[in-house]
């Protein structure tokens, strides 16, 4: 019973997370165009820094830094082992009669 309350619970929840479909600005077009587009003949340029610049209109990307990973591991670890001490437990329990 516990383990369909949380079930349900985490699809409850699921149901809230917004989809990753993404929609652009302009309408979608009736039929395919004949001409490639210009994501398959654009060029890689060297702007005036001296970076490379791969995108179709020039622009280029927000350089947001790397992805801190610290809490993850750290929390994946604390729940691992929380895990393991349950399941050692539970064998010493059934062991020894309780």
């Amino acid at each position: 019973m516990l383990t369909a309350t949380a079930a349900g619970a985490l699809l409850g929840a699921l149901w809230f997370v917004p989809s990753a479909n993404a929609t652009g600005d302009d309408p979608a077009r009736a039929e395919p165009s004949a001409s490639p587009t210009s994501q398959v003949t654009q060029q890689a340029r060297v702007t005036s820094e001296g970076t490379r610049d791969t995108t179709a209109n020039g622009t280029r990307l927000a350089d947001t830094g790397s992805f801190d990973t610290t809490p993850y591991i750290v929390g994946g670890t604390v729940s691992l082992a929380l895990g393991a001490g349950f399941v050692a437990y539970s064998v010493r329990r059934e062991r020894l009669g309780f």
